[in-house]
């Protein structure tokens, strides 16, 4: 059992519980995924920690002793950012702050920050992380 972190298009966040990844692009492709609190069948999984359960907790057969470059790994992160992140460039420390001290809408940001603001963040106690930007060989 897989358990997503869900959003409709209108902001509200809920949980789905799955068999599978292909059970949920099936039931989401057909729009059988619903908001609890608004009906919208316009649903997105979000970032969160993935839970699987189950009997058999290993990693499916398909995907044991399959390697990945540590550069494949970060495009493939760079593209899921891309699509679920919206990029408020040099205002992040700004944005990031507003958002955790509850004055805008809590929602998955990206952008650039000096070392001060960094340090300022870290001083609020605000959570982000630094992903090094993708470079692509020529």
């Amino acid at each position: 059992m897989i358990i997503y972190d869900l959003k409709c298009e209108k902001g509200h966040s809920f949980e789905g519980w799955f068999k599978d990844r292909e059970t949920w692009i099936l039931q989401n492709s057909q729009q059988l995924v619903s908001c609890p609190v608004c009906n919208s069948t316009h649903i997105d999984i979000i970032p969160s920690s993935l839970t699987i359960m189950g009997k058999d907790s290993r990693v499916e057969k398909k995907y044991q002793n399959k390697e990945v470059s540590p550069a494949s790994a970060l495009k493939t992160l760079h593209q899921y950012i891309d699509k679920n992140f919206e990029d408020v460039g040099d205002k992040f420390a700004e944005i990031a702050l507003k958002i955790h001290y509850g004055d805008e809408e809590k929602r998955n940001i990206k952008g650039t920050t000096t070392r001060q603001e960094e340090e300022n963040l870290k001083e609020e106690g605000v959570q982000f992380i630094k992903i090094p930007v993708l470079k692509m060989d020529s």
